[in-house]
């Protein structure tokens, strides 16, 4: 008669499953080391960030004129050489993820719709390109036209010589 069989298998005998006397447990790997030199650490980027690289790429889609409002172009224009590339352009930055506010003025004749879509392209494509933030949303607000007659508001003269 054969005895029955165990139902936990059984280890080899043989020395290739034995630990050597002399063998040391090591101690587990310190956080970081190892790893890619890319993973280790954290990247933090401010808000100013997102904010610049949102309205320089919205700046470069044909049929928008500026950001911000009428009265942001103005004063901004008596200020002359603080011409702000974050202008009209609001954001919220988590650790992840991003929302972008941008207000526009277009110029008179083109599709506001079409335009808004290709802003949100263009945007989008550039913030998550140079920052690995998640763009959640783009949100634009037309505040003017730029009609074809109009120049750019001209900064006040100074009194002062």
């Amino acid at each position: 008669m054969t005895e029955p069989m165990s139902q936990t298998p059984r280890k080899p005998e043989s020395d290739a499953f034995r630990p050597a006397a002399d063998s040391t447990t090591l101690e587990p790997a310190k956080v970081g080391a190892g790893e890619p030199p890319a993973t280790r650490g954290r990247t933090t980027i401010a808000g100013g960030v997102v904010e610049k690289i949102a309205g320089m790429a919205a700046r470069e889609v044909p049929g928008v004129n500026s950001l911000g409002s009428g009265l942001a172009r103005t004063l901004g224009a008596m200020r002359p050489g603080r011409a702000s590339a974050t202008r009209g352009v609001k954001v919220e930055v988590g650790e992840r993820q991003t929302a972008i506010d941008l207000e526009i003025v277009v110029e008179y004749g083109v599709s506001i719709a079409d335009v808004a879509a290709e802003i949100r392209l263009n945007v989008i494509g550039a913030v998550e390109r140079m920052t690995e933030l998640e763009v959640v949303e783009v949100n634009i607000a037309v505040s003017d036209v730029h009609l074809p007659d109009e120049s750019e508001p001209e900064a006040p003269e100074s009194r002062l010589q």
